[in-house]
């Protein structure tokens, strides 16, 4: 059973930067998709970043490329997303996410497995 657990969200002004960790476990063979969605009050979860099981690939979505960057680190059993010139759009709570095998790493029915969230707050 895949387990995740996010840490690393704060308060943070606009302008500055936040890094967000992801451990996991129960990824066999390093076999997980990695993935990350946000939700602000009152909007629909969307999607941010993932990244692919040996991290060769790297997905973004319009609203965060250039500015967020996700890595993975496999030896450490861990997911990153490092958060550059935040907005106070980008407030929201932020939750890490995976799947096993084969998929489209955009897509959020394909992910199966979630953490328990962390809240990022963007000052103006």
């Amino acid at each position: 059973q895949v387990q995740l657990v996010e840490s690393g969200g704060g308060l943070v002004q606009a302008g500055g930067s936040l890094r967000l960790s992801c451990a996991h476990s129960g990824c066999s063979f390093s076999n997980c998709n990695m993935g990350w969605f946000r939700q602000a009050p009152g909007k629909e979860r969307e999607f941010v970043a993932a990244i692919s099981r040996s991290g060769g690939s790297t997905v973004y979505a319009d609203a965060v490329k250039g500015r967020f960057t996700i890595s993975r680190d496999n030896a450490k059993n861990t997911v990153y997303l490092q958060m550059n010139s935040l907005k106070p759009e980008d407030t929201a709570v932020y939750y890490c996410a995976a799947f096993e095998g084969w998929g489209l790493l955009d897509r959020q029915y394909q992910y199966n497995y979630w953490g328990q969230g962390t809240q990022v707050t963007v000052s103006s």
